[in-house]
């Protein structure tokens, strides 16, 4: 009994007295004067004494049917009360002397408003291509959030509304995520956001070859022609040791600028993106590309595609001679424009004459021709291989407009600052004193100018009546305007005719919106990270995340809705779910109206967007009576 409560011995005590009472008494006949009758009462007497009266008979209610009927009749008079004034404030509301708003607000402790907007999309996009359990198969934990939770929530922000790490979780406390995920906010802190990007990091690659390998059984992805280009993203900071962020040349970003480098080859059916890497800010472009081949090769072998069956298309970064014999050599057939560095590539361009050019349009016939090509064939030679290879030669009479119009300002400009020179030479202003500093001047300005080969001049006289005189010259100027806005298509491809070369180069620019997208949409830039290895993971999701963004984008088109899913995420942001907490404890969730457009776009949605093995849209809002079911969307 060492165990028990005082009030536990104290029952043991009574019912073993009362136990003993009834064994005296069952025993009093037979045992005569054995055990008189005086002597069990006063034993009896005496084992009790210490108790109350009222704790003497344990098989009695602890109640009194007074106090129960009394606690019963002040219920029934506070609910009275209750209906009472509840059916005032009705008489009064609807006389119209008490606003109904007035009430709700009386009866309302606080309101939540959590936002929605397109997240059931994205969030069912995600689901089918299972990047949260592809991450938790291939970087394990334990804990209450594991890392496939961490990375889709951080996957969502970058297509929502991209913030830096220490503004995660206070963008996910506002959101429906808290209901679907049912993780409080306070997990998604910045220090257990960077374990997940540290656990990431040595998976990127595997990671993002099995959630591509389920895009491309998911949703039937054509490959039979692919776009490689790379990008750079400018870094701010110091990146002292970084290895990955570095000084280096990159078109359309400052040269003092420390940035970093990523390829993308995207399938042109939908623009998605199929394999990617990231480079040093120093790497040049052309060293990137055989690499890429190996790793997109791997991707194609590992779904049935043969090299052979591919088309690669590229800009003049993709492609000199040393690219040209590899591309033979490993059998893959591609198409890109040739940079004019060779002098044999030059004369292939500029030995065309205009007259062959208009007898080759290469738009359709019922359209005007703006564009023509004349098929020429172009060598290369590397390593003691020489290989031919088909070519076209391709004039663009909207380029030839665009350089001709550039050319015409930066002579004027040329002009004006010769001008100058020439104003400060005159006496009263002069400057330069002697006719030595006038054509040292004269001659930095032609150097610096592009146009400074169409520009002669001369210097004449002395002090104080120096004669700066220039002229055009125009043979010179007449010669390259003929050779603007031509360039030179090239292919191995050996059935591709001039039209399908041109068309398919022209669709190239696929992968440049995917960068537009990376740039603008999901901010892969600026970079708040300084490890190289939580800027690979970082750089990770955010390639998943323009994954997501790109089939989502196709399918829309597919299901006949010409919409961007920038489009589509603008459309839904209005959309929230107000969370109503009462005095009484009481939760009541609303979703915020829908227009016309939202209803009717909610309905294609639900016939676009695969929700075969996940969640319907509506299922992001739960029914707090019960933890869930769900509140629907109209439409669905």
């Amino acid at each position: 009994m060492n165990c028990a409560t005082p009030a536990q011995k104290q029952r043991l005590v009574i019912w073993l007295v009362w136990l003993l009472v009834m064994i005296v008494a069952w025993q009093q006949p037979c045992l005569g004067s054995a055990m008189p009758e005086r002597l069990a009462s006063d034993a009896v007497t005496v084992v009790l004494t210490s108790i109350p009266a009222r704790e003497l008979f344990p098989w009695w209610p602890c109640w009194r049917w007074r106090k129960w009927a009394l606690a019963a009749h002040q219920r029934w008079q506070r609910a009275r009360r209750t209906a009472a004034l509840a059916a005032g404030w009705a008489r009064l509301a609807l006389a119209g002397t008490l606003k109904l708003a007035t009430v709700v607000d009386w009866l309302t402790r606080q309101q939540l408003h959590r936002q929605l907007g397109a997240l059931p999309v994205l969030y069912a996009v995600l689901e089918v291509l299972q990047v949260r359990q592809i991450i938790q198969r291939i970087c394990p934990q334990t804990r209450v959030v594991d890392h496939g939770t961490v990375a889709l929530v951080l996957i969502l922000n970058r297509l929502l509304a991209p913030r830096p790490l220490q503004q995660i979780a206070d963008w996910y406390a506002h959101t429906v995520l808290v209901y679907k995920l049912g993780v409080p906010a306070g997990r998604f802190n910045d220090d257990r956001l960077a374990r997940t990007l540290d656990a990431l990091a040595p998976h990127c690659r595997d990671i993002w070859l099995a959630v591509v390998s389920r895009a491309l059984e998911c949703y039937d992805i054509d490959l039979r022609m692919i776009f490689y280009d790379l990008t750079a993203f400018v870094a701010h900071g110091a990146y002292a040791d970084s290895q990955l962020v570095d000084f280096g040349f990159a078109h359309n970003t400052p040269s003092n600028k420390r940035k970093f480098k990523v390829g993308v080859a995207a399938a042109a059916d939908g623009n998605i993106p199929l394999n990617y890497q990231g480079w040093a800010g120093h790497t040049a472009d052309k060293a990137t590309v055989e690499a890429n081949l190996a790793q997109l090769s791997a991707v194609l072998a590992a779904h049935g595609w043969a090299p052979s069956q591919v088309l690669l298309v590229g800009d003049c970064a993709n492609l000199d001679e040393r690219l040209a014999v590899l591309y033979d050599q490993h059998q893959i057939y591609y198409l890109s424009k040739v940079p004019l560095v060779k002098k044999v590539h030059r004369a292939l361009v500029s030995d065309v004459s205009e007259a062959d050019f208009y007898h080759q349009p290469l738009t359709e016939r019922a359209l005007p021709a703006t564009y023509w090509g004349v098929p020429v064939r172009v060598p290369f030679e590397h390593a003691g291989r020489r290989v031919q290879h088909r070519g076209l030669v391709v004039l663009s009479a909207s380029m030839r407009t665009a350089w001709g119009q550039t050319r015409q300002k930066q002579v004027a400009a040329l002009e004006a600052a010769l001008m100058a020179v020439q104003v400060k030479t005159k006496r009263g202003a002069c400057k330069y004193r002697t006719a030595q500093e006038v054509r040292d001047r004269a001659r930095r300005q032609v150097a610096a100018s592009p146009v400074g080969e169409f520009i002669s001049f001369s210097v004449t006289g002395e002090a104080g009546a120096i004669q700066l005189q220039w002229q055009v010259r125009q043979e010179r100027l007449v010669e390259a305007m003929q050779q603007d806005g031509r360039y030179l298509l090239v292919t191995n491809h050996p059935t591709l005719s001039p039209q399908e070369m041109f068309q398919r180069y022209c669709q190239k620019d696929g992968v440049e919106k995917d960068f537009t997208v990376c740039k603008q949409d999901v901010k892969v830039s600026p970079i708040y990270l300084h490890k190289d290895q939580r800027i690979q993971a970082m750089l990770l999701l955010n390639m998943l995340a323009l994954l997501t963004y790109t089939i989502l984008e196709r399918q829309l088109r597919h299901g006949g809705l010409q919409l961007t899913t920038r489009r589509l995420i603008q459309q839904l942001e209005s959309l929230c779910v107000i969370e109503t907490h009462c005095w009484d404890g009481s939760v009541l969730l609303q979703l915020t109206p829908l227009s016309r457009e939202q209803q009717q776009l909610v309905r294609c949605l639900a016939d676009i967007v695969p929700l075969r093995r996940t969640a319907r849209i509506s299922q992001l809002i739960p029914d707090p009576t019960h933890g869930p079911p769900w509140l629907l969307l109209p439409g669905c």
